[in-house]
């Protein structure tokens, strides 16, 4: 029987390709901790997220791969994440400890662009990610009450805010720090200073991922918070109606002329499946969201069907995720979460890979 090695372990797992930035597991450095004693293998694949959605496929393949070698007796192999740090963009605020801002936009309001926000905040978190939510959203502020927080002001720490937190997820909104039957008016440079205040002044801690509900529409204010807030990436939020698509066609001009990467579209209220009959509905038409896709070369995140289940989640605070995980829509919106995360981990990656590829070419 011949003598296993680490160098032999490591020659075989480079079978194993990541099927998103297309280079193996072994040349990404995924591979940690690989110890060889006599036929004993283990080593930690570290993933760039903890929301991969081939984790189990790849945690598989490993194990087959190394258990197929000669002298190889028993193989553990531990399945763990660290997201990569965003590039973000040049001189705009950072936030210590946050590694990734993501921007949650539509080009219209009606589409459930907060809904969709609070859920994929929260089922980000539910697959072990650290997450925070900022409701930049100052004139509808809803996430409150979607995350069933109520409206009890933070607490303050060493001069910053504490977020509040719900579901696993860290929370801040301008709701939380006016009265509830007191209108938002704030102005353009006015809105502009609440939301540098929620990226400066409060304490977020470490977080893989930030997300930050906008405000619908592509006017000043949303240019002036894209530019502002040092974005990895936005994710768009429309329905599959033209009078939706056309707004948000708007919206990705917004964001390619401050330079932040579209991440793809999430197609909300995509269908209606009727509970009695199992029969499928396109109540607002169908095919929407994957031709605007296919029209300005985006990711398609998915579809979130239209149910009952998301509306009463949202009114009572606990998001759908939480409160109907079974559900049709709980199950888009967890698919939608790691297409995200999948997109966000590509981005990071962008520079490493660039090296990569110099280096080996």
């Amino acid at each position: 029987m011949s003598q296993i090695t680490e160098a032999v372990v490591l020659e075989a797992l480079k079978a194993i390709i990541d099927p998103d930035l297309r280079k193996d597991i072994v040349t990404l450095g995924f591979i940690h901790n690989l110890e060889v004693a006599g036929g004993d293998v283990r080593f930690t694949i570290m993933l760039t997220t903890p929301a991969c959605p081939v984790k189990e496929e790849m945690e598989t393949q490993a194990n087959e791969i190394v258990r197929a070698l000669e002298g190889v007796t028993s193989v553990k192999v531990t399945m763990d994440a660290e997201v990569p740090q965003g590039r973000g963009i040049k001189n705009n605020i950072a936030i210590p400890g946050v590694k990734n801002i993501i921007a949650v936009s539509s080009g219209k309001g009606g589409v459930g662009k907060s809904t969709v926000a609070v859920n994929l905040a929260v089922s980000l978190a539910k697959d072990g990610a650290k997450v925070g939510i900022m409701d930049a959203d100052v004139y509808g502020p809803n996430v409150p009450m979607m995350l069933g927080t109520g409206y009890d002001q933070p607490e303050v720490f060493e001069g910053k805010l504490v977020p509040i937190e719900a579901h696993g997820v860290k929370m801040i909104s301008m709701a939380v720090l006016v009265p509830p039957d007191k209108p938002m008016i704030l102005r353009g440079p006015m809105l502009h200073g609440v939301v540098r205040q929620f990226l400066s002044d409060v304490d977020w801690g470490e977080l893989d991922y930030l997300i930050v509900d906008m405000p619908p529409g592509t006017g000043d204010v949303q240019l002036s918070l894209a530019q502002l807030v040092p974005v990895q990436g936005a994710v768009l939020v429309t329905t599959p109606q033209e009078v939706s698509l056309s707004d948000v066609r708007r919206a990705v001009k917004m964001f390619e002329q401050v330079n932040v990467p579209v991440l793809g579209v999430i197609e909300n209220m995509s269908y209606f499946i009727a509970p009695d009959t199992g029969n499928r509905y396109e109540i607002f038409g169908t095919g929407g969201g994957q031709s605007l896709c296919d029209e300005y070369g985006l990711n398609f995140l998915g579809q979130i069907p239209l149910g009952m289940e998301v509306r009463e989640g949202g009114d009572k605070g606990i998001p759908v995720v939480v409160a109907f995980p079974d559900s049709p829509q709980s199950k888009a919106i967890d698919h939608v979460a790691e297409e995200v995360a999948r997109q966000i981990s590509i981005e990071a990656m962008k520079p490493e890979l660039t090296i990569l590829t110099r280096s080996t070419s």
